[in-house]
């Protein structure tokens, strides 16, 4: 049974756990420790290249996964790419959580107060040319 791997800055949801196990058949969830799961939370905008930076993360997982595993990337666009092609290359697959957004407003006098809820809809898989 496949892992599914966290390169993302927050924790899952119950759904998006439930999915995970039933639709996707994996045996344990596994998230970045906390010192990568901060760099790959807080690439800095005003490095040239990621590459180097998210090294780490990268060291962590090649530590740890096996083929045919699951990683769930989702980030700074760049870093992300990056990831989900060297996860390709280790014939792992890379995926991410779609949502739907709830946005309400309402109207207090002079204010209008905006509320966004995400809800997940499923993982979808990244996709080679």
């Amino acid at each position: 049974m496949p892992d599914l791997y966290l390169v993302f800055s927050h924790e899952l949801s119950e759904s998006q756990k439930k999915e995970a196990y039933e639709r996707l058949g994996v045996k344990d969830i596994l998230g970045l420790p906390d010192n990568l799961k901060a760099i790959w939370s807080q690439i800095p905008a005003d490095i040239p290249c990621v590459s180097e930076y998210i090294e780490p993360v990268r060291e962590w997982l090649e530590k740890n996964i096996r083929e045919g595993d699951y990683i769930l990337i989702q980030g700074d666009f760049g870093a992300t790419y990056l990831l989900v092609k060297w996860a390709f290359s280790k014939n792992c697959t890379p995926l991410y959580a779609t949502t739907e957004r709830i946005v309400t407003e309402t109207h207090n006098g002079e204010k209008v107060i905006v509320s966004r809820v995400f809800e997940h809809v499923r993982f979808r898989f990244y996709e080679q040319d």
